[in-house]
């Protein structure tokens, strides 16, 4: 039983949080997860965007034209050109809940932000954080340390050009071990461009500009060899689209509201699948099913409405479905644009429309091949599914609902949602004993898997491993039921080990590239290895970092050479897969194309694959057979 002192409940037990405590106490609330950067959706990014969102949104209102942005280690310097904030309001608009322009919506209409917590948590979470204005001819700057105003300087003259200036520093009490990913800094930057077309953006000296706007984001994200037709590009008063099929498998998209890139989706992405499929269907007169026409599409979708709901502080998902106060619904208002802007469009351009046809008619084919082999091979994954034990699943998952007051603690543990694929037992079971059933699951595959580069989808239903792994992510009928945010391969680093982390990550692009191309696929590090004395051990994951810790400890440490992941105990492993997990993210680079990056590393041998691997994998596979 409690205790009678434990039972009591007084008035000493109420406690009053001020703004900064209450973000820097909950930081997912307002930043989502915190990370160490290697996730585009980690709280850095969140931060950088919460930044420049009000410098897009100065720009959205026809004030400035451009925006610098300098990222030095820890430090981050974000101005903008617009109007600059009144200087009497400096220290309240970063400082004070509740606070800002955008609640009337003369001063900003159709922005990201409407509740004034962007910058204040930025300002909370940050060890340094100094705003200056700039206003004209005169400027008034403040500096703070974990939201609290350290020194509020009186205005003075200036020659600066209008606008606004951040610095800020992340707190590394709260971002521990962070750094930037420039690819993910690249898809921030081109984003906000791509949906400000005529915007320029400098991000450390580089220069970033769209003229042509999400045209250029599906140029960018598909190759011309592979499109079964010309980019279809539709804009209109508040809304964007851009439409092609790829020879690809899968369904790939892009929404944004208001510059904010949704990417969850929401009610607009929703709207528009739904709007797109009634469209072709009444274009073409046939009753196709809603798989084969949207198999293989590749879309990006921007709307601006006023006043948006979204399902969370983050913005990643839209919630609101009647946005206008007296317009017409977003069902309604995407589908009527499709009904009309795109009949219109196939109409005008029959080739188009011949070639659109075509790739909705193969996969009618394929999909009724499957037909047979589907339902077999679904029957035996329930089957398997009562016995084995191949995953050991985990209580939250990537897509529940989100409901009542709690539904930003599950985002945040949705985020946070991880499956482990491992081979073989000791080093499923080591994870398994190690993880958070919480957010963590782990997929143990049973030797190496097929390479599959080249072969159809039919092989995802005969290959045992392979069907069960689809059926553990839950992404057979699409991408929309992915149970897990993070899907961790985690090999042995020895050549075998790299060799099954090849051909995992080459059936993930072969039959489900949008995991890839939506940053969902990550190799999981761990210690290569251990040095220790009798006051202290320290992990080590290159040799550098062995040196350095050999000439750290005193005496003569004992080295462990870790050769596989079942060497290394659950008690060990809690560390190595809790919050300063580190894990490499999967990433295609721009100009990179799926089916020219399997044909390289997965296909027949060639002179210039041999010669790539003799110079970039002699150093690590040394390292591997010490």
């Amino acid at each position: 039983m409690l205790e009678k002192e434990q039972m009591n409940y007084t008035e000493d037990n109420i406690r009053s949080l001020d703004w900064k405590e209450h973000i820097r106490l909950r930081p997912g609330m307002y930043i989502g997860k915190l990370g160490d950067g290697s996730s585009p959706d980690d709280g850095i990014y969140v931060l950088l965007k919460e930044v420049i969102d009000n410098c897009i949104d100065e720009h959205t209102m026809g004030f400035g034209k451009h925006i610098d942005v300098d990222i030095q280690g820890k430090n981050i310097t974000v101005r903008d050109y617009g109007r600059g904030i009144p200087l009497g309001k400096v220290v309240d608009v970063v400082s004070k809940m509740n606070t800002g322009a955008k609640y009337d919506s003369k001063a900003f209409q159709k922005s990201v932000g409407l509740n004034g917590v962007g910058t204040k948590a930025v300002n909370a979470l940050s060890s340094a954080f100094k705003v200056t204005a700039f206003r004209d001819g005169k400027e008034k700057t403040a500096e703070f340390s974990k939201g609290v105003l350290i020194k509020e300087f009186k205005e003075t003259t200036t020659k600066e050009a209008n606008g606004t200036l951040v610095v800020f520093n992340p707190d590394e009490e709260i971002f521990k071990n962070f750094k930037f990913v420039q690819e993910y800094l690249d898809n921030q930057f081109w984003n906000y461009c791509y949906l400000n077309a005529g915007l320029v953006m400098n991000l450390n000296g580089k220069k970033y500009l769209s003229k042509n706007g999400l045209l250029d984001l599906l140029e960018r994200k598909t190759n011309d060899d592979e499109l079964r037709y010309p980019i279809i590009h539709l804009k209109g008063e508040d809304i964007e689209l851009a439409i092609t099929h790829e020879n690809t498998y899968g369904e790939e998209y892009y929404s944004f509201v208001n510059g904010q890139f949704t990417t969850q989706g929401g009610t607009h992405l929703a709207a528009f699948r739904e709007g797109y499929i009634k469209t072709i269907r009444e274009f073409y007169k046939k009753d196709y099913d809603a798989a084969d026409i949207r198999g293989s599409i590749c879309a990006a979708i921007s709307v601006r409405v006023q006043e948006p709901i979204f399902e969370s502080q983050t913005k990643t998902k839209l919630g609101s479905l009647n946005v206008y106060d007296k317009g017409p619904s977003m069902r309604n208002f995407i589908g009527d644009f499709l009904s009309r802007e795109l009949d219109n469009y196939l109409h005008k351009n029959p080739t188009t429309a011949e070639a659109l046809k075509k790739r909705i008619e193969q996969n009618e084919r394929e999909r009724k091949e499957l037909a047979g082999i589907k339902k077999l091979a679904n029957e035996r994954a329930k089957k398997a599914n009562l016995h084995n034990k191949k995953l050991r699943d985990c209580k939250f998952h990537y897509n529940d609902e989100l409901s009542g007051k709690d539904k930003d603690h599950v985002l945040e543990k949705q985020k946070e949602t991880t499956i482990f694929i491992t081979e073989g037992d000791s080093a499923s079971g080591s994870i398994t004993k190690s993880r958070d059933v919480n957010t963590q699951a782990v997929f143990s595959l049973r030797g190496k898997p097929l390479n599959c580069f080249g072969l159809t989808k039919k092989i995802v239903y005969e290959n045992e491993e392979f069907n069960l792994l689809q059926h553990a992510l839950n992404i057979e009928d699409g991408y929309d039921g992915l149970r897990y945010n993070n899907i961790v391969i985690a090999t042995d680093a020895d050549v075998d080990g790299m060799h099954i982390r090849l051909l995992i990550m080459t059936f993930f692009l072969q039959f489900f590239p949008d995991l890839v191309k939506n940053q969902h696929v990550y190799i999981l590090e761990t210690p290569l290895f251990r040095v220790r004395n009798k006051q202290e051990t320290i992990y080590c994951y290159t040799e550098t970092e062995k040196q350095a810790a050999i000439h750290k400890l005193t005496g003569k440490p004992e080295i462990t050479r870790f050769k596989g992941l079942g060497e290394i105990s659950p008690e060990e492993f809690a560390g190595f897969i809790g919050n300063n997990m580190r894990k490499i993210p999967v990433i295609l680079e721009q100009g990179d194309h799926v089916q020219q990056l399997l044909e390289y590393y997965m296909g027949k041998n060639t002179p210039n694959r041999q010669d790539f691997i003799i110079d970039n994998l002699k150093v690590e596979l040394d390292l591997v057979e010490e």
